[in-house]
């Protein structure tokens, strides 16, 4: 059908057709600009960003353990939470540093009454056993003096020295023989007891360590009561050397003395405190052998620690102690043996590696690394502490997890050595004897560390501080059975000796008795203050002399004779000046 228009309808119909396409446009444009702002305010990953996250997991490698149980990845986990938060102040406790007043005192922290009091028992019911009625009652003066003149013994680095020579009157010390006569320390030595002898077959069936085992668990409960251990704790092994019988005695060819003793310890890495002690018996009286012995170990003598961080050896470590600790919020570092089911044997392998090199393996919260010092030898380190691969820039490029350790692997190795420079171990037989001195030693130097945390402007100057320690110490357990002895001893020196401490110990007579009460701690103060120069002056006239040209020497040539006399005469012309000062 044929539709007319006018000339006027045909110009409004052209422009309304325009203006409908022109709206349509606009339209057109709005809905591509809303989607392009919305691409761009929230873009989609394209496949760059997507394999670049992606790379860092294809880059992770995977090793499988050699029992299959563990995963180990080489790359890095992220760091998990802080577990070394210690709660306790590290060094003495409030209670230590409240009751010790002296090194008298500090020491008495460890050797306490109640140990006291067993060891006069049983050495007394001995001594009423084998001398009847003839038996002098041992008191807790005579013990005091027996465990000073040991301890004397040893500073004087005299411990593997026959008694008699230490008595001996002319080369000998005057204070052996200022104290007791020979044949008294030999008899208190012979029967010192820490135990009934004749109820110990019962309790030996089961208990290996009954001969002394009520004084080693009273003491060993007053360790960690003394002292906080600091972030940094040590176990290991303590050996004592001891070749007599004894049913959990260890053998050991590689050894210097091939027969020890032996203990655990666990110390403060920083100050070699003995915080926990442990004496291995040997196999279970069941006869059952022992699995997971050194994991066990650990877990017993870190009981109480919270926060901490411990370093062992390799017959110790193992993946699953590090976990057992990490439950107690407690941390890791140790070597492990290669033979470990738990690791992955891709590190083990040393062969075409670089010297220097270190290979890592982690798990979400334990840290492997296979370091190699020399060609061919590696060595392994499990950690629970690190969480990353750091390496020192030194040329060695050792893994920070092996610097961690060697700072703090020593700490019960050093123990060791400062108590073997002044043990007051002496030759004998029996085992319990053995352990009893180590008890003595171990006190000694755990006292040493409170008491010089407690004062460390004491001694500040001197050089062999532990040995003036151990020196006043010793001087301090002889002075009352000096002090109260009767009979002066024939040997001029001793006989100096014993007049010197009687005549310092001498109480004056005061006008108000009031102004003499003093602290039952400090009763000695003054004197053991004045020992060293009271026996100095005692032992001037002759043992000085004779330390400096002894005897035979002087005879042997004329001059050393003249010097001999020269020394005499100078030491003598002082010493009624020294007493007087």
């Amino acid at each position: 059908m044929n539709v007319r228009y006018t000339a006027e309808d045909a110009v409004e119909l052209i422009f309304s057709d325009v203006q409908q396409d022109n709206s349509d446009s606009e339209e057109e444009v709005e809905d591509v600009s809303e989607e392009e702002d919305e691409e761009e305010y929230n873009p989609e990953p394209d496949e760059s960003s997507s394999k670049e996250e992606e790379n860092p997991k294809a880059e992770r490698e995977t090793f499988l353990s050699k029992n299959g149980k563990i995963t180990w990845s080489s790359a890095a986990y992220g760091r998990h939470a802080e577990q070394n938060i210690i709660k306790m102040t590290p060094g003495p406790t409030r209670y230590a540093v409240s009751h010790a007043h002296d090194i008298l005192s500090t020491f008495y922290l460890f050797i306490t009454p109640a140990i006291d009091k067993i060891i006069l028992r049983m050495t007394n019911l001995e001594g009423f056993r084998k001398y009847e009625d003839s038996w002098k009652k041992m008191g807790e003066i005579d013990l005091q003096a027996n465990l000073g003149l040991i301890i004397l013994a040893g500073v004087y680095r005299s411990r593997g020295e026959a008694a008699a020579s230490l008595w001996d009157a002319e080369n000998g010390w005057p204070i052996f023989r200022a104290t007791i006569p020979l044949k008294v320390f030999h008899t208190y030595s012979r029967l010192l007891r820490f135990d009934d002898r004749e109820s110990r077959p019962a309790r030996r069936v089961t208990d290996k360590l009954a001969a002394i085992r009520e004084v080693w668990d009273k003491w060993v409960e007053r360790l960690p009561y003394l002292y906080n251990p600091g972030p940094d704790v040590t176990v290991d092994e303590q050996l004592v050397p001891f070749r007599g019988r004894c049913p959990f005695q260890q053998y050991m060819p590689s050894k210097p003395a091939k027969y020890w003793i032996k203990s655990w310890v666990a110390c403060n890495a920083k100050s070699s405190y003995a915080w926990k002690m442990q004496v291995y018996t040997g196999k279970l009286t069941s006869g059952c052998p022992e699995k997971n012995q050194g994991m066990q170990l650990v877990l017993d003598v870190t009981e109480a620690l919270r926060g901490h961080n411990v370093t062992c050896d390799n017959s110790f470590t193992s993946y699953e102690l590090g976990q057992q600790l990490l439950k107690r919020k407690i941390t890791m570092v140790g070597t492990v043996r290669k033979n470990k089911p738990e690791l992955p044997p891709a590190l083990l392998a040393s062969k075409e590696r670089e010297v220097f090199s270190s290979k890592f393996a982690f798990t979400p919260n334990t840290t492997l690394v296979s370091y190699l010092p020399k060609k061919n030898k590696n060595v392994v380190l499990l950690s629970t502490l690190h969480t990353d691969s750091d390496i020192s820039i030194h040329e060695d490029r050792k893994p920070i997890i092996i610097l961690d350790y060697n700072r703090n692997k020593g700490g019960v190795d050093n123990l060791d050595k400062l108590i073997g420079t002044y043990s007051c171990r002496r030759m004998t037989a029996r085992w319990p004897l053995v352990i009893f001195h180590n008890i003595i030693d171990a006190s000694s130097y755990n006292a040493f560390v409170i008491w010089r945390e407690i004062n460390p402007t004491c001694m500040s100057h001197k050089q062999n501080k532990r040995r003036l320690f151990l020196e006043q110490l010793g001087k301090a357990l002889v002075t009352p059975l000096i002090e109260r002895r009767k009979h002066v001893p024939h040997t001029e020196p001793s006989a100096a000796v014993v007049k010197a401490i009687q005549s310092a110990g001498a109480p004056d007579q005061p006008e108000d008795p009031s102004t003499t009460a003093t602290s039952p701690a400090r009763t000695n103060d003054a004197l053991i203050e004045k020992l060293p120069l009271l026996f100095w002056s005692a032992c001037s006239t002759a043992a000085a002399a004779n330390a400096i040209v002894p005897t035979s020497t002087a005879a042997a040539s004329p001059l050393f004779s003249f010097l001999h006399q020269s020394l005499l005469f100078i030491f003598s012309e002082h010493e009624t000046s020294l007493l007087v000062s």
